[in-house]
């Protein structure tokens, strides 16, 4: 992969660290994006002592919070004029409902709005790299779901856990169709993937049924290792350097749900988006 830049959010846990150690050992320059510095810093450095790559550095954010998302995009843009790729790793289920800083439903704010508002903050420097990657980790779970645009984020009636998650991950799907449709000028592609269910940390900040549930799913899950494949793929194989707008499960392009494929729903989550996150374009 030679010296690249990459950026992986969520990166000190689950799949989001096993691809972070594929990307280093591939000899990428590195950043890693996580909210608690203290294990960022640890896992910094056993990165750099388990692949013998110095060039791995820490950036630490609380994706959920705007403020902290502009933040972050400074600081990895003073880093470095250009990004060839961008992992939007980062995501949570919350089985109580939670409000963010910014007013936001949290899960929504977190794995949707944040991986909106970062992209766009960083598209003057995946552009000016030689052919930027978007990638960005969405889910299985999308399918039944669909957008209410009179309460996007969930807010308003009875909280669910998983429709929240649902909701947030069909955001994911169709943020990316949208964002390769209007970056579609620039050399910049994106693409979204299933990981497939991770025996993973995913679930255990929630309350101790619910982590429950999640632990003895863990017994049928798969190894983060093999979660994270399809992710490494996309951000650096050579295989997929043209592709762009798509769904992969298992390093496989496939059609995600109908809602999914919605370009109407697509473009109006992009410009509510817009607003939400206060971009102007």
């Amino acid at each position: 992969m030679g010296q690249k830049w990459v950026i992986v959010t969520g990166a000190t846990d689950g799949i989001g660290l096993i691809t972070a150690r594929r990307m280093a050992e591939s000899g990428a320059s590195l950043g890693l994006v996580a909210r608690n510095a203290e294990k960022g810093a640890r896992v910094v450095e056993d990165l750099k002592r388990e692949t013998n790559n110095s060039d791995i550095r820490f950036f630490k954010a609380d994706l959920s919070k705007l403020d902290d998302v502009r933040s972050v995009a400074e600081e990895i843009s003073a880093a470095n004029p250009q990004l060839d790729v961008l992992v939007n790793n980062a995501g949570a289920m919350f089985v109580g409902k939670q409000m963010s800083a910014d007013g936001f439903e949290m899960t929504f704010a977190l794995n949707h709005l944040s991986v909106f508002l970062l992209t766009n903050l960083l598209k003057d420097q995946l552009v000016s790299a030689d052919g930027g990657r978007v990638v960005t980790v969405a889910s299985m779970a999308h399918r039944g779901s669909d957008l209410n645009f009179a309460d996007l984020d969930g807010q308003k009636g009875s909280y669910s856990a998983w429709r929240a998650y649902q909701r947030s991950k069909l955001a994911n799907i169709l943020f990316t169709r949208e964002l390769a449709d209007r970056w579609k000028e620039t050399r910049v592609t994106a693409n979204c993937l299933h990981p497939g269910f991770v025996a993973s940390r995913f679930g255990e900040n929630n309350n101790a049924a619910f982590s429950t549930f999640f632990k003895v799913g863990k017994i049928f899950a798969i190894s983060p290792e093999k979660g994270a494949e399809t992710s490494v793929h996309l951000a650096s194989d050579e295989s997929v350097a043209g592709e762009t707008g798509g769904y992969f499960i298992k390093k496989k392009r496939v059609q995600p749900s109908r809602a999914a494929r919605n370009a109407d729903t697509a473009k109006r989550l992009w410009e509510e988006s817009l607003r939400m996150t206060g971009l102007t374009t």
